[in-house]
């Protein structure tokens, strides 16, 4: 059998991993958010087909979200959007600028 190269090896690991890390949605809490949740990151199980990031966001129980913006694989998007799995959801708090 021949050798593997190092990036064979990764991605001959992974494989069977896919399906699982494909049905996850990542979730990332920033600046003031991460500090008040205590946490910056976390994977969820994604097991309703149309889940919106503002449901996401309710399920996380952080309080409103009136202020706070919403990026989906890293472009801002109202909190109705619907996610997929696979996909990064972030949550920022209010911008200022100057």
């Amino acid at each position: 059998m021949a050798k593997l190269t190092r990036w064979q090896q990764v991605i001959w690991t992974l494989e069977p991993h896919q399906s699982v890390l494909a049905s996850v949605l990542r979730v990332l809490l920033f600046a003031s958010l991460r500090d008040r949740a205590g946490w910056e990151e976390r994977s969820i199980p994604v097991s309703e087909a149309g889940l919106t990031a503002a449901q996401v966001w309710d399920q996380l129980e952080l309080g409103s979200l009136e202020s706070v913006c919403v990026a989906v694989n890293q472009e801002l998007v109202r909190s109705d959007q619907p996610l997929r799995a696979g996909d990064e959801l972030a949550f920022l708090p209010p911008f200022t600028g100057g």
